[in-house]
């Protein structure tokens, strides 16, 4: 089915994985990419950036598809360090938008 989601992420199929807690890592963000979907991992399932960048990594190693990150902004008793994952993030260039439109950024 051709939408405009489809379109604006060079996806066959309407499916996007959601952003879940404790199961969203690479291995199953990629099998939704590379099942035409669009693949998301969560920041927070990784307990700090460190193991977040080894799920980026392995994301890009498991698949030339297009994949999200999500990070959940929650107020907190423990604050996550936000900036490095942040940071993390624009560093890795994680853009959800498709990897041939040089156009948006």
């Amino acid at each position: 089915m051709k939408t405009r989601i489809t379109d604006l992420f060079g996806i066959e199929h309407t499916s996007i994985q959601g952003s879940m807690h404790y199961v969203g890592f690479a291995a199953l963000a990629t099998a939704t990419s590379n099942a035409d979907g669009l693949g998301v991992i969560t920041g927070f399932t990784q307990k700090t950036p460190e193991p977040f960048a080894r799920e980026i990594a392995r994301c890009r190693d498991m698949t030339d598809k297009l994949f999200g990150v999500n990070l959940t902004f929650l107020s907190a008793f423990a604050k996550p360090p936000y900036p490095e994952y942040i940071d993390l993030i624009r560093e890795a260039g994680i853009r959800m938008e498709r990897t041939d439109r040089k156009d948006v950024r």
